[in-house]
């Protein structure tokens, strides 16, 4: 048996194009575009990358994107002022800042002071507060990303055993909360988790989402599990230097029943869910009901 690869660049070519039909609607409807502001403090060359990917993407949805590239001496409270304006202009839909931050700036209090309906990377305490009573909120891009591929490829996930491996707040507790809201029996493990290999064995999901290159190995595997490798992890090799997912890719392929590689798994589908994210955001601020996408 070989895993069906899922193809995260083509889903997420099918989100941004029911994104883009959708912000054609709003504006046909309200006579403007869709707002999304990003804030880059410093001069990351991944964050830069990922910003300008994103600034890309906005602009071919039809959406208007805005940049604010701030000095790596930008001061917190200089961030928290530009935050505050952005709150405030009604042609803004969505606030992205742009993580890791500097060391000087306290993110927990930028991500605090986003107004939580504008909150489009899903961070805030509201919005992770909605997710976890089921009321409707902004869930960040990633895990939202990962559950729908999980329902492109399984369809209805209820009564499905998962596991979600890594409990950040960023992507391991929204998916394991993702899972839980479409009806599965959820398991989250970490680095404390006792025979790991065990819990993972009875997986009907695999979420990888730990941050150490290969670290679920194929045997690990219920045969035909579907792996969401969420892992972005860069090695030197016999092979070279290259990009690796948390899981032992070339080993899963052999035991799991769909698996998403890395790169062009995940990746894609988290720059589409902000899109759509924007979009909801968009119409919620304007009074209309959320889009169907």
């Amino acid at each position: 048996m070989t895993a069906r690869i899922i193809d995260g660049k083509a889903h997420a070519a099918a989100l941004r194009a029911r994104v883009a039909a959708g912000v054609a609607a709003f504006v046909d409807s309200t006579g403007r575009a869709p707002g999304l502001a990003v804030v880059l403090v410093g001069t990351d060359p991944a964050s830069d990358v990922y910003v300008r990917s994103k600034g890309k993407a906005t602009l071919a949805a039809g959406m208007i994107g805005t940049e604010h590239r701030l000095s790596a001496e930008t001061t917190e409270a200089a961030l928290l002022a530009l935050v505050g304006d952005l709150n405030a202009d009604p042609a803004v839909d969505g606030i992205l800042v742009q993580l890791p931050l500097p060391r000087h700036i306290d993110a927990a209090a930028v991500i605090a002071a986003i107004d939580p309906d504008k909150d489009v990377d899903g961070f805030h305490v509201v919005n992770a507060g909605r997710l976890a009573v089921g009321a409707p909120g902004f869930v960040p891009c990633t895990p939202l990303g990962c559950a729908l591929l999980l329902e492109e490829v399984l369809g209805d996930l209820s009564g499905l055993g998962a596991v979600v491996i890594g409990r950040s707040n960023i992507v391991g507790k929204p998916m394991a909360q993702l899972l839980v809201d479409r009806n599965c029996t959820v398991t989250i493990a970490h680095s404390r988790t006792r025979d790991l290999k065990s819990v993972v064995a009875r997986a009907d999901i695999v979420v990888a989402a730990v941050g150490r290159a290969e670290m679920i190995r194929g045997d690990w595997l219920k045969p035909g599990a579907t792996v969401i490798d969420v892992g972005i992890n860069r090695v030197d090799d016999a092979h070279g230097r290259r990009l690796v997912g948390d899981v032992a890719y070339d080993e899963a392929l052999a035991v799991a029943g769909a698996i998403t590689p890395v790169p062009g798994g995940v990746g894609p589908m988290t720059i589409a869910v902000l899109l759509r994210n924007t979009l909801v955001a968009a119409h919620a601020r304007s009074g209309l009901p959320a889009p169907a996408l």
